[in-house]
């Protein structure tokens, strides 16, 4: 995971990309929005390209980006961020991050109306004033306001990527404490929701060392604003995206009792304590405890707790009481699925489109970063005109530039794919001619999200040549809703042998868990991607891990787990259904 400090800088260059935009300098806004990605998407800490002299070799950072990123290491500001933040009202910044809330929009709404801040704003688009604008209406003005409180129930939560980040870094600090004995996160981080409050990290120590670690922790150069500090927790807000951090420091004989309680979730814990106490034994955060005596029975490790009511002990991602409980009860919990056992990446984006970096450079990172037998490049196919997607022509040429890169490389780790468009009637972007060419392909929706799609995605599995469909609901947090799909898509995905994804990207994590339950439960194969478009983004594989895990799948459940010979014969097997020559 990258370093705060590259966000930071891209956080600050997005905001003067808006800005320029905002003044009409769309050379400058273009600028500025390419060197935000760039940081974004740097595998290291852009320090280190500092102290090494290869800043100016990043592609997409020119001198005057460069020179800013010097001047904020060295100085924590940015002089022309500063001076240009007050050409623009102070809540528009803000605002720009909003879909449909674009600096052209905001603009044109400041100039016809004087509006200058948001709650002027929302008025102005509630009484019917926006709508009266040329070019507006009343359904842009609605899916605006739709828009907006998409975006501030997103702001009041972390992505689970955003609060892992977060999280290994202040455990990581603490961790340089040789006094603190345990240490994890707990609450639904540790459950590892796609959305997380507040992060709960619990520690054990002896007595005598609470109050340095207690201090040290409030201490912290992360930590914004002390909120509570007392004998056995503190409470902060941190810097990075305002967040409170709750530290508690637990007794090393309750650590598994108390590490139980406050991962959770209520339902699991309710549920749990429950069965105990129809049992005659009593669970609470200091242990288990038999009910009559009041005899003290387990609570230093959590295996111990579940152990001691006759259970399995039950991984973290499924305390959601959906059928957990009763299931280690009989001792018929799944082996879920582990981010050692994923052979390769189904779904990445080069430079071809709309990823960042060259064929090469992506199969060279994966040889150094990974242990993969497999990585299948997936660019966007023509329909994705703002991905400058592929046609049939470039296709082609792309399958020769694969095979020279796994010339270079000596091996095949490169195999050949697309991510095709699904239209409006259920075909394909492409021409089965061109798919059959290929090792696999991911069939995917991006536009007319505002329908239930179940139609199309079922007609695009009926394809011989399809093989998954890519983030199959559409989402983005924060900015737009899941379309609307029927359960059908299980029983075709089923019948045909195709594949759903689970899509890694931070702002998707597609399909969500409970499909992902449902998936599993039906018999539907699925594929873990991390719908890469730069180096640093293959990482975010960890998410969509965590995601299987949490709809219960198992190894045997996602394809991704299986070598590239068993892969080849799953895409054989579904061409063979359709009466395709293999």
């Amino acid at each position: 995971m990258y370093q705060n400090i590259n966000k930071e800088i891209a956080k600050i260059f997005r905001d003067m990309s808006h800005i320029y935009e905002f003044l009409d300098d769309k050379f400058r806004a273009l600028a500025y929005q390419k060197a935000a990605q760039v940081l974004e998407d740097l595998p290291d800490d852009v320090r280190n390209y500092i102290e090494s002299g290869k800043l100016d070799e990043i592609r997409g950072i020119g001198t005057h980006t460069a020179e800013k990123i010097v001047e904020y290491v060295k100085t924590g500001k940015i002089q022309k961020y500063e001076e240009l933040k007050k050409l623009v009202p102070p809540d528009f910044l803000k605002l720009m991050e909003v879909p449909g809330f674009g600096p052209k929009t905001l603009k044109k709404i400041h100039q016809e109306l004087g509006i200058s801040t948001k709650e002027e704003l929302i008025k102005a688009l509630k009484d019917g004033r926006v709508a009266k604008i040329k070019g507006f209406g009343p359904k842009k003005v609605e899916n605006m306001l739709k828009g907006l409180e998409l975006f501030e129930k997103s702001q009041a939560r972390l992505t689970l990527w955003e609060a892992l980040e977060i999280s290994n870094i202040i455990v990581e600090k603490l961790k340089k404490l040789k006094e603190i004995k345990n240490i994890e996160v707990a609450g639904s981080l540790r459950r590892r929701k796609e959305t997380i409050g507040d992060i709960d990290i619990l520690i054990t120590c002896d007595d005598k060392d609470r109050e340095k670690i207690i201090n040290y922790f409030v201490n912290l150069e992360d930590v914004k604003e002390v909120l509570a500090k007392g004998d056995t927790k503190a409470s902060v807000i941190i810097k990075e995206k305002d967040r409170q951090v709750d530290l508690r420091v637990l007794k090393q004989e309750e650590w598994g009792s108390g590490l139980q309680y406050f991962t959770g979730s209520k339902e699991h814990n309710v549920h749990l304590r429950d069965y105990a106490k129809s049992i005659g034994l009593k669970i609470s955060e200091y242990g288990v405890f038999d009910s009559k005596t009041g005899e003290k029975i387990a609570g230093e490790t959590e295996e111990s707790v579940y152990k001691a009511v006759g259970m399995q002990w039950i991984p973290p991602e499924l305390r959601e009481d959906r059928g957990e409980i009763e299931a280690a009860i009989s001792g018929k919990l799944p082996i879920l699925v582990e981010l050692s056992d994923i052979k390769g990446d189904f779904h990445c984006h080069s430079n071809w489109t709309d990823g960042y970096n060259t064929i090469l450079e992506i199969a060279k990172y994966i040889k150094e970063n990974f242990k993969y037998e497999y990585l299948v490049i997936t660019d966007h196919s023509k329909a994705v005109r703002v991905a400058h997607g592929l046609t049939e022509e470039d296709v082609l040429k792309q399958i020769e530039e694969i095979d020279k890169v796994n010339k270079i490389l000596g091996y095949p780790l490169l195999k050949k794919g697309i991510e095709v468009d699904i239209m409006l009637d259920g075909s394909l972007d492409l021409p089965d001619e061109i798919l059959a060419k290929l090792d696999w392909v991911v069939a995917s929706i991006h536009t007319h999200f505002n329908r239930d799609n179940t139609d199309r995605i079922v007609k695009a599995m009926e394809n011989p040549y399809v093989n998954v469909i890519g983030h199959p609901t559409g989402r983005i947090l924060g900015s737009r809703e899941s379309y609307q799909l029927s359960d059908e898509i299980f029983k075709v995905a089923k019948e045909t042998g195709t594949a759903l994804e689970i899509n890694s990207q931070p702002l998707r994590m597609d399909l969500p868990d409970v499909m992902v339950k449902k998936a599993v439960e039906s018999g539907v194969k699925l594929v873990i991607s991390s719908d890469s478009h730069s180096l640093s983004n293959f990482h975010y594989i960890q998410l969509g891990v965590y995601i299987a895990r949490r709809g219960w799948a198992k190894k045997e459940d996602i394809i991704n787990t299986l070598s590239w010979q068993e892969v080849e014969k799953f895409v054989k097997n579904k061409r063979k259904k359709f009466g395709v020559k293999v």
